[in-house]
């Protein structure tokens, strides 16, 4: 009797967690997060002694993914036949993404939803980060300022002619600068973003610090 139990607990965990995924490959467009580094390494990165966050790192918008999106809501945890990648091909998408612990936790989550083998998600993401260009000027600051959230809007639209308003959001956490997300088509074009992704971050005095 108890091994039936057991037998049963297990059929419903499993049932359970396939539940809570949705068929991989099927969404609608992507969110690329873009998040400034030196505000994850303040409220974050610091703490956790994150190599990301080493003054020699040098980084400043870090990926921190490509997320499958829906018109309304997005997918997790897919179901997903595909293999998860190896200690290499996670620790060779730190140099876009801070650290390789990322890099896994972003497939775990998101990439397993995209429909692709983890090479080619990583792949995808990789050429995603290089369709967007990162405005130089937050490279140049010597010094931490406060701004509007919108300043930044502004000037990742100015270095992207083909970016529209509705097209990215900047958020903020802690009042810091986090991130800016743009929302790009299968193929990788700009494309205007859900309502549930365009929440832009209203503050007037969003502290954001240079790069370390």
């Amino acid at each position: 009797m108890r091994v039936l139990v057991l037998a049963l607990v297990g059929l419903i965990a499993a049932s359970v967690t396939w539940a809570k995924g949705e068929r991989a490959g099927q969404f609608d467009y992507y969110v690329l997060s873009l998040s400034w580094s030196p505000t994850w390494c303040a409220l974050e990165g610091d703490a956790r002694q994150s190599p990301q966050c080493d003054t020699e790192a040098d980084f400043g918008w870090v990926m921190h993914g490509l997320w499958p999106q829906y018109n309304r809501g997005w997918p997790s945890y897919c179901p997903t036949a595909e293999r998860n990648p190896s200690h290499t091909m996670t620790g060779d998408m730190a140099d876009i993404m801070g650290t390789s612990g990322l890099a896994w936790h972003q497939w775990n989550k998101h990439g397993v939803c995209s429909g692709l083998s983890a090479s080619d998600y990583y792949a995808l993401s990789r050429e995603a980060y290089g369709t967007v260009t990162r405005p130089e000027i937050f490279r140049r600051l010597d010094k931490a300022v406060k701004l509007p959230a919108s300043v930044v809007e502004e000037a990742f639209l100015q270095a992207n002619p083909r970016l529209e308003p509705d097209m990215i959001t900047i958020t903020c956490a802690s009042g810091r600068i986090q991130e800016a997300r743009i929302c790009l088509s299968r193929s990788l074009d700009p494309v205007p973003c859900g309502q549930d992704v365009v929440r832009d971050c209203s503050a007037k005095d969003a502290l954001f610090e240079p790069i370390r």
